[in-house]
């Protein structure tokens, strides 16, 4: 009957001589001599087993490691890269006081933009969306290498970054149901793009935490969650501008009817003015501007050369037209004579006398 073992090459070299060996090579790759079985008295045939290279053997049995959580860290700094950017955008142009542009929903982007509810404390909430994140983006950065500055654990890490996500997925929730109740009617696609990015960042940071890390962290979840509530509407709550007061009132446009007729000085002016390229600015709901037109009376009025600064009408937030915003308008009516910026409701004879009309009519 012949015996079975596993030895080395060196252990089949070294017993070739006799008995006679004969090599197979198995499934395995491993080398097999067998034995056959020798009917001499003196003969003791030893069962020996050698071992292969220990390094291959580790080297096969390692399984190799998975690369899905490297896969979701990176995903979390690329979701945090494109919303710096974007926010990035929008806080250009909150300090800029510059017009958005939005592809879908038209001036609705900036009139969410410039209200109340895009600011925190006095602060453009852009800028904060900026800073978190940037942060969320540094953190899954510095989570895919292999060490993290300053001694800080991975763990420790992660639950900064768990912090941050919640906080800023719940505060997108916040600015959904605002989006949804005073903007009715409103689109807002930057808003509707940081929300999907702010959710998608903290379904990531869960699961790559996992279900049983984020059970222990609930508690600091919750905490997040109701500071971030009570900061919200704490600050929504103390603004009092004039524009948070008309968060619900919206004025569609009406060209204002002058009934008055034109003295013969007025129209001399009117004329004079449109000559020397002067143009009054004012607004459609404005009473001053009004009360200005009408010592024009309804002839001489047609001849100014009138520019309205809410052509399409006023609701909370709306910004003046970009011919109005560009000579910095700051009060209505607003003539510019000259060169000359003079605000405010005149007397025909001021305007005569700032214009330079010399027309020897009196005005009746």
């Amino acid at each position: 009957m012949a015996s079975f073992v596993n030895i080395s090459p060196s252990c089949c070299s070294f017993l070739s001589r006799w008995p006679p060996i004969r090599h197979h090579r198995s499934v395995s790759q491993r080398r097999v001599c067998f034995f056959n079985k020798i009917s001499h008295p003196r003969l003791l045939v030893l069962s020996l087993k050698c071992s292969q290279n220990s390094e291959s053997d580790s080297e096969t049995s390692v399984p190799s490691p998975s690369s899905s959580g490297d896969f979701t860290i990176k995903l979390s700094a690329a979701i945090g890269g494109i919303g710096f950017l974007e926010t990035a955008y929008l806080t250009y142009l909150k300090l800029t006081n510059s017009e958005a542009f939005c592809p879908i929903g038209g001036g609705s982007c900036s009139d969410v933009l410039n209200s109340d509810y895009a600011l925190l404390f006095g602060v453009p909430l852009p800028l904060i969306g900026m800073a978190a994140y940037g942060l969320v983006a540094a953190i899954s950065i510095q989570l895919s290498g292999e060490d993290l500055p300053l001694g800080v654990k991975k763990s420790d890490a992660q639950l900064v970054l768990l912090g941050s996500t919640t906080s800023m997925a719940v505060a997108s929730a916040y600015f959904l149901y605002i989006l949804s109740t005073k903007f009715s009617g409103s689109f807002c696609s930057y808003c509707l793009l940081s929300a999907l990015l702010s959710f998608g960042l903290f379904f990531i940071t869960v699961k790559d935490l996992g279900w049983r890390e984020m059970q222990k962290a609930m508690g600091l979840q919750l905490l997040v969650a109701s500071l971030v509530l009570i900061t919200l509407n704490t600050s929504f709550a103390s603004s009092k501008s004039i524009s948070s007061s008309l968060a619900e009132v919206e004025l569609p446009y009406y060209s204002p009817e002058i009934t008055v007729p034109s003295s013969p000085f007025a129209l001399s002016l009117a004329r004079h003015l449109q000559s020397i390229g002067a143009k009054m600015y004012g607004a459609f709901w404005c009473s001053h501007c009004l009360e200005q037109k009408e010592m024009f009376g309804r002839e001489a009025v047609k001849l100014l050369d009138y520019v309205e600064c809410f052509p399409e009408g006023y609701r909370t937030g709306t910004k003046m037209t970009k011919a109005c915003t560009d000579v910095k308008i700051e009060g209505f009516p607003t003539w510019i004579i000259n060169g000359q910026v003079v605000s405010g409701e005149l007397e025909l004879p001021e305007l005569a006398r700032v214009s330079g009309f010399n027309e020897p009519v009196q005005p009746s």
